[in-house]
């Protein structure tokens, strides 16, 4: 994806090798496949009898063959093996599946005060405990699966926190880096996992050497630190989520080997007995590679995780906005989108004097200022405008393509025709990145680029001291109509500013990966929505890469991706977990989507990037509430039963669901009617319908849970339904009398039209003058595309 690089430019071009579609054909063709066995007998860390003898027997069979072994949270291991070894292996007895180790790729303040100020704003609830309190003592543990950590930010301090809880059994695996690295009370652990299991080479260490996971952990529970900014933009008080919770670090990426499935599945398997309350994944696989259950590491892990307790928050992916793009949609997994905030980055363009434009604009103090760039620069022009502006068409090169030279594209543009000119560039022919142009203009003696692009428009990235910035077309027609009346065109970029309190927001960000999930339409992907845009968090304290020229390197950086919205929810459901002990990880799950928000700043629906209508496939249940999901009122509990039915829903038999669940009745069997369709029976705290017949209409069941108290109180229905479908609850009323109480009621969807033409989006919402309970739900026809 094109924008994946404006949004990274220095991690995803350091990392390029194993974040794009290369690196993943190189972890299929690596030799190493993983051997899942299901359910692991106990939690005790033994390994089941067939596991140990195939072990015992690959171990005779093929020498230092085995990469890892999993034995905690489930069974398994990964080993080196031929394409043939691998298909006899996969009948032995005991073997759920096998399958080549896949390379996954990771998805990657203000944000907090703005999800705060949006719930006092549109959310009319009960008061609620407030989220990420700096004096907030929380002994909840937040394992985070990334690049590692630089644990000296101050972001991970641990000042006034009380000791380390006593039910944690992890440990502080320092590597090669034990001179230095070093955990304490607020990071209390540490692993690293490198395609070795046995050889710790020089260097490996949990330690961050990308900023990755840095960025993510300080998100989620990052300590409040005073005066945080990059380079003086987007200054103030940076804060996680959950400052008061722990953190254990799980790096499982590494700029040599990638994110591989074994390295995930093995810190599952270790969080699992190192005792974490929530596991955050900024990280998956590619949209259009939907591989079974049984096949993805992400999902088993999660599986497992789940089982046990574990919340599993995974970022949607960033190959957004194209339909049925959403990743990790596994029920079990908590799966988020991302969305700006009301803070933008704002590189304004100074156009030499002009009386129309001056007319148009007098109401600004400077009459030639235009609000249209958006990127980070620290620009030393000169705040006149006094340097030529071209637009790079005209500087074509004599054998140069005119498509590539407008596109600013390498060795397209003459040099002369360049050399002290800021050049407008067009980026529609997805040939090169923002800095490639950035780069090609330099060398040219070029001294600034302007850069028309409708999607990175909206995605701030930082170009260092060279003035860059970019705009829309919208914006692109007024500066060429400029260029193209004036015969010595005349133009500067000014540095950047922070700008605040911007409307709208939140929007859903391009990149975000978008619904319908291509593993089932019958449950709504992806779940909900936090920022993710142009996002301020703690970064490693070595990267010069990354520091503008004369500047030491940053101790925050702004980045965006669903990896930046992922550890906004894990910072959520920590502080749920603490504030609900009881909660199970789908209760919490419950709490998040129903209490959310789908209103924006300016109190109108919420918008995609292009200000279209944003539908639950953009966003799911909607935007976080930081404070509503403390106090849900009712929950949706989607209990282990409601997996293993779901497993048999969708095609797995029950001597297989046997080998892969841990916690499963004796007397379980897959239900009679088990088709695709029974999916949107399973007790989501959303719906979703599938090959709707309008005549025939579609009758689903759901239970909520009473969790407010033993107080009596009636709970009401509403139904925001679109036109064309009939919606009917019933009962249309839930009397609930005690803390714990579960009552039912079923939802039938009809329709004069058969079959509808589009998939259409609506809501139920319970409500007790002090709760509203928000399920949204999608009904979609046959003839919808399959993805």
């Amino acid at each position: 994806m094109k924008g994946l690089v404006v949004l990274f430019p220095v991690l995803f071009l350091f990392l390029g090798s194993f974040f794009g579609d290369a690196a993943a054909a190189q972890g299929s063709k690596n030799g190493v496949y993983i051997v899942y066995m299901g359910a692991a007998a106990s939690g005790k860390g033994s390994l089941r009898d067939d596991h140990a003898q195939l072990l015992a027997s690959m171990l005779k069979w093929k020498k230092n063959s085995i990469i890892r072994s999993y034995k905690h949270g489930f069974s398994g291991f990964a080993a080196r093996l031929s394409a043939e070894e691998a298909h006899a292996l996969s009948k032995k007895p005991g073997v759920v599946s096998i399958f080549p180790d896949p390379v996954l790729q990771l998805h990657t303040t203000r944000s907090w005060d703005f999800l705060k100020i949006q719930t006092d704003v549109l959310i009319d609830s009960v008061p609620s405990p407030s989220l990420n309190s700096q004096d907030q003592e929380s002994d909840t543990i937040i394992g985070i699966l990334d690049t590692g950590v630089w644990p000296e930010s101050e972001s991970f301090n641990d000042k006034d926190m009380g000791p380390i809880p006593t039910r944690w059994k992890g440990t502080c695996n320092a590597g090669n880096d034990n001179v230095s690295f070093s955990c304490n009370r607020k990071i209390i652990g540490a692993r690293f996992y490198d395609i070795e299991d046995d050889v710790v080479a020089k260097g490996q260490s949990p330690r961050d050497m990308v900023g990755h996971g840095t960025h993510v952990a300080s998100t989620a529970a990052g300590q409040a630190v005073q005066g945080a900014s990059y380079y003086g933009l987007a200054a103030g008080t940076a804060i996680g989520g959950s400052p008061g919770s722990r953190i254990a670090v799980y790096r499982v990426c590494s700029p040599q080997y990638g994110c591989t499935g074994s390295n995930v599945l093995a810190a599952f398997d270790d969080a699992i007995a190192d005792g974490v309350d929530v596991l955050s994944l900024s990280l998956g696989g590619s949209a259009g590679i939907v591989r079974p259950l049984t096949d993805d590491p992400i999902a088993l892990g999660a599986f497992h995780a789940v089982e046990h307790g574990i919340t599993v928050v995974c970022s949607a992916g960033n190959d957004g906005p194209s339909s049925g793009s959403v990743v990790n949609f596994a029920p079990w997994i908590f799966t988020v989108a991302a969305s700006t905030i009301d803070r933008d980055f704002e590189s304004d363009i100074v156009l030499g004097g002009n009386k129309v434009i001056k007319v148009f604009i007098i109401s600004f103090v400077n009459p030639n200022k235009y609000n249209w760039g958006e990127s980070i620069n620290f620009s030393n022009l000169q705040k006149s405008p006094v340097y030529p502006l071209i637009y790079a068409k005209s500087a074509k090169k004599d054998d140069a393509n005119e498509n590539a030279a407008r596109n600013c594209d390498l060795d397209s543009l003459a040099g002369a025709l360049v050399k002290g000119k800021i050049v407008l560039c067009d980026n529609d022919d997805d040939m090169g990145s923002v800095v490639d142009k950035k780069d090609g203009v330099k060398s040219l003696g070029g001294v600034g680029v302007i850069v028309i692009d409708d999607q990175s428009r909206a995605v701030a990235s930082s170009y260092g001291t060279f003035p860059l910035t970019v705009i829309s077309s919208k914006e692109a027609a007024e500066i060429l109509a400029y260029i193209n009346s004036k015969r010595n065109p005349v133009a500067t970029i000014l540095p950047t500013v922070s700008v605040t309190k911007y409307k709208p927001a939140p929007a859903i960000a391009y990149f975000s990966a978008r619904g319908p999930s291509p593993l089932t339409r019958n449950i709504l992907k992806p779940d909900i929505t936090a920022p993710g845009v142009n996002i301020l968090a703690a970064w490693m304290g070595n990267d010069t890469g990354e520091a503008p020229e004369g500047k030491e390197p940053p101790l925050f950086n702004v980045i965006s991706g669903t990896s930046m919205s992922c550890p906004h929810i894990s910072g959520v459901v920590a502080a749920i977990k603490h504030q609900n002990p009881t909660f199970s990880p789908s209760e919490i799950k419950s709490a998040v989507m129903t209490t959310a928000t789908q209103t924006n700043n300016l109190r109108a629906p919420i918008t995609t990037n292009s200000g279209a209508a944003a539908t639950p496939y953009d966003f799911g249940a909607g935007e976080v509430s930081t404070t509503a999901s403390l106090q849900p009122g009712l929950v949706y509990e989607t209990t282990t039963l409601d997996y293993l039915n779901f497993l048999c829903y969708y095609g797995y038999d029950l001597s297989k669901i046997k080998m892969i669940a841990t916690t499963i009745p004796k007397d379980f069997a897959c239900p009679k009617d088990s088709g695709v369709d029974s999916i949107s029976n399973i007790n989501y705290p959303s719906i979703a319908v599938s090959s709707f017949d309008g005549k025939e209409g579609r009758t689903i069941s759901r239970t909520v849970t009473n969790v407010a108290g033993n107080n009596e109180t009636i709970y009401t229905v509403a139904v925001d339904a679109p036109q064309g479908l009939n919606v009917k609850v019933i009962p249309e009323e839930l009397q609930f009398t005690k803390s714990g109480q579960k009552l039912s009621y079923q939802v039938t969807f009809t329709s004069a039209l058969s079959p509808l033409k589009e998939d259409v989006f609506g809501s139920i919402t319970w409500s007790n003058g002090k709760y509203k309970v928000r399920s949204r739900f999608v009904v979609s026809s046959k003839s919808s595309k399959s993805y």
